[in-house]
């Protein structure tokens, strides 16, 4: 199974170096050693004011250059503005599409996903074979760690609101933290995926159930306010995925 982690950053210099180390360390255990499995990195950076690709450019000389095979394992792609969530996870699957690899798991840099995660996805992934495994803060109960009141309401009447119109039955649509087989993707429009924001993520399980007709299933994770950076919340974000939910259920999409 070869597998692409993929994370957008915009001024995570604070993280990337430490989300880098923790990446790898999964792909170094004994237990993801043993499953037979390849770990790639792919950051896509939105020309970050902070310098943070630089960072990523030394944690490539090092880590490609001390590989044995000569294989690659950490990616850049530099982008010349700030271009929204979206456009960096479709620039990621159609990486991951065109240089062969058979699912992308996507997360944040502000270790509000733990990367000690990723192998629970791997194995869930492993038993279903499905086309989507979703991260979820709500399947079971609530799972977040560090938010306000007012934050946690927010999100948990988005993600009630976002389900009942769009008729998916999914507890966390709103959630970034998700793994998707690449043979799904390929069935998908990734050019007419309009959302910037986290809008996608809700634009992005609607086309996988209702567009690529592929299966999923939800893995229960904690999620942690980041510590460190700012967060990229907005009102704009907020309306975008208010009024986006909508197009979906009308089918005003490409």
């Amino acid at each position: 199974m070869k597998i692409l982690v993929a994370i957008p950053t915009y001024n995570e210099k604070d993280n990337i170096g430490r989300m880098i180390e923790s990446v790898f360390s999964v792909d170094g255990s004994e237990a993801f050693k043993k499953s037979n499995h390849s770990l790639n990195l792919l950051i896509i950076d939105d020309n970050s004011p902070d310098g943070t690709r630089l960072t990523v450019k030394e944690y490539m000389k090092m880590l490609n250059n001390t590989e044995s095979n000569g294989a690659e394992k950490l990616f850049l792609i530099e982008r010349e503005k700030k271009m929204g969530l979206g456009t960096a996870y479709i620039a990621a699957f159609n990486f991951a599409a065109l240089n062969g690899y058979d699912y992308v798991l996507t997360m944040d840099c502000d270790f509000s996903h733990n990367p000690e995660e990723i192998a629970g996805f791997v194995r869930l992934m492993e038993r279903e074979r499905c086309g989507m495994i979703v991260g979820s803060r709500y399947s079971g109960g609530i799972r977040i760690i560090n938010w306000s009141i007012k934050r946690l309401l927010i999100s948990y009447f988005a993600n009630i609101y976002a389900k009942l119109v769009t008729g998916i039955k999914i507890t966390d649509l709103t959630g970034g933290f998700n793994m998707y087989d690449v043979n799904c993707l390929k069935k998908i429009n990734l050019s007419g995926v309009s959302s910037r924001g986290y809008a996608f993520q809700i634009e992005m399980k609607y086309r996988v159930i209702k567009e690529a007709l592929c299966g999923f299933k939800e893995y229960p994770i904690i999620f942690y306010e980041r510590t460190m950076g700012k967060s990229k919340m907005s009102n704009g974000i907020i309306f975008e995925a208010f009024f986006g939910v909508i197009k979906l259920r009308l089918r005003l999409y490409k």
